[in-house]
């Protein structure tokens, strides 16, 4: 059998299970609903051989200027028949509130390093319009800035994660920027804040230098941008000395481990975290990348192999990480992830809408066992994006809104947030197509933080082939089992706003307990969570 990276970790134990090769669909035919014999699955679950806590920070997400992302997806002003507060859409707030959203990205991406804090503040009616040159070529108000923002993150009950302006800002302009969300003083910036309407300061836990400094944030060489963080780091104060803010460096585009080397033997003391960007694609193609619903097995295939790369390219970044900080000080920032295909026909290029299918579902629960598996570095990620942009929480359309089948990963997945990692010793079979294989299943466990219950998330990548997993209980005793599963007949299922339920979790039967073994059927491309109490 390939060994795959996904599951050569030391907790993982493999074992080779051919299944069927299946043939591709067209991509316009979708796949039937799976009437196949399931295969038998061994695994342990070591509740007796704790690791580290899952940050709740994993499950962050991240809200751009970009297409309607902000406008219309979040903020449609006070004045809108949409109902509002304060502009901010109530509709979405609700829905993201119950995904316990740990923390909140912005404003970008490209676009941060764009943007002038200052053209966001005061009056709406009296800020500057500027254009949005990375998206669209559109003119913005900046009706949603800074005290909208903060705003969101105290209605949505998040943390706070702003990303500055190095590629054309100055360090004096992020410096103020600082002084006027967290200063309690009698100062120039906090006093312009309460000019502005607030009084006390907010609390902004994550501040991001920059964006991207090898692309769009200023096509800068690793060794200069260090030089250019050391030097804006300098300069952001911390003016609560209780909540110290937790400064993080741009980092590498996926595999470009020479980023992270040149970062790391530079700036790692300076900092507190180092982001990474990874998007998936079907095709591996920026110009042609693959449509979010008109596929077939093929890519479905591809998607999902693409997407397990990043657990290499995690364990390869860490390991450079671990020779400059042992000691695990600085922590790795997954703050862009996700899959990332051509945009709807008839929609704005620039504006980046796409559908998401049960494909996505399968690799947002692909992406988070992952997390899971490198927790001791991995100390926050933020999905791009959270709304109408890229895969997405949710999707609006004027007054309507629809959750997307991701948006019930993360709804599912919430369970696992401060909770500890539990290892897993799993056999799992291969899904193998067009000559390449993957696991066939994926799985990740951890008791929660009041130690009331563990929780197991399971995927099965395969379209056509159930399987059935006999989980060995060991150091655990449990009671009551009890779970929710998500799937559909076909892999392009997806839920629009004439059928906004099409994919949603439902009530899992397929689990069973007995003594200590829990005995689980998952359908064939599906994402389940199961609590034992």
């Amino acid at each position: 059998m390939k060994r795959h990276p996904l599951l050569l970790q030391a907790l993982f134990l493999v074992t080779a299970i051919a299944l069927p090769t299946a043939t591709a669909a067209s991509p316009q035919a979708p796949a039937a609903a799976s009437t196949a014999s399931p295969v038998s699955v061994a695994a342990i679950l070591r509740a007796d051989q704790p690791g580290p806590v899952v940050s709740r920070h994993i499950y962050g997400h991240f809200a751009e200027h970009l297409g309607r992302g902000i406008y219309e997806g979040i903020w449609v002003g006070p004045a809108s028949p949409i109902p509002n507060t304060r502009g901010i859409r109530n509709d979405v707030v609700a829905a993201l509130k119950a995904l316990n959203i740990p923390v909140l990205r912005w404003p970008g991406g490209c676009f941060a390093d764009e943007y002038h804090w200052k053209d966001g503040i005061g009056p709406r009616e009296q800020r500057p319009s500027m254009i949005n040159t990375h998206w669209g070529g559109v003119v913005e108000d900046n009706s949603f800035g800074t005290h909208e923002f903060m705003d969101l993150v105290e209605l949505l009950g998040t943390d706070a994660y702003i990303t500055g302006n190095v590629g054309s800002g100055t360090a004096q302009e992020m410096m103020e920027w600082v002084e006027y969300l967290t200063s309690g003083a009698s100062s120039p910036m906090a006093n312009l804040r309460r000019r502005n309407g607030r009084d006390a300061p907010w609390r902004v836990p994550y501040f991001g230098i920059g964006n991207e400094p090898w692309g769009c944030g200023g096509n800068m060489r690793p060794e200069y941008y260090a030089d250019e963080f050391r030097k804006y780091n300098t300069f952001i104060k911390n003016y609560d000395r209780a909540n110290p803010v937790y400064r993080i460096a741009s980092g590498a585009d996926g595999s470009n481990y020479n980023w992270t080397e040149v970062m790391m033997g530079a700036a790692a003391r300076f900092m507190s975290g180092l982001s990474l960007h990874y998007y998936t694609l079907p095709t591996g193609n920026w110009r042609t990348k693959g449509s979010a619903t008109t596929f077939g097995e093929d890519q479905w295939f591809s998607t999902l192999s693409r997407t397990l790369k990043l657990d290499e390219m995690i364990a390869r970044h860490k390991g450079i990480m671990d020779k400059t900080d042992p000691q695990k000080r600085v922590g790795l920032i997954i703050d862009e992830w996700g899959t990332w295909y051509d945009v709807e026909p008839g929609t704005e290029p620039g504006f980046l809408y796409q559908q998401n299918t049960l494909r996505d579902a399968v690799v947002a629960g692909l992406n988070f066992h992952i997390f899971h598996r490198h927790a001791d570095r991995v100390k926050m990620t933020n999905i791009a994006q959270t709304v109408n942009v890229l895969q997405a929480m949710i999707l609006t359309d004027k007054e309507k809104m629809i959750r997307t089948p991701t948006y019930w990963v993360f709804e599912m997945f919430k369970v696992h947030q401060g909770g500890t990692f539990l290892p897993l010793e799993l056999q799992s079979p291969d899904y193998a197509f067009g000559g390449e294989t993957i696991p066939a299943v994926s799985a990740s466990a951890t008791r929660a933080a009041d130690g009331k219950a563990v929780h197991l998330s399971l995927v099965n990548t395969h379209p056509h082939r159930p399987v059935t997993l006999a989980v060995a209980l060991a150091g655990l005793s449990a009671t009551s089992v009890a779970g929710r599963v998500l799937t559909a007949p076909a892999m392009q299922a997806h839920n629009t706003f004439a059928e906004p339920h099409a994919v949603t979790p439902v009530p899992f039967d397929g689990v069973r307990l007995a003594g200590s073994t829990l005995t689980v059927t998952l359908p064939a491309k599906s994402v389940a969570v199961v609590e034992l109490k």
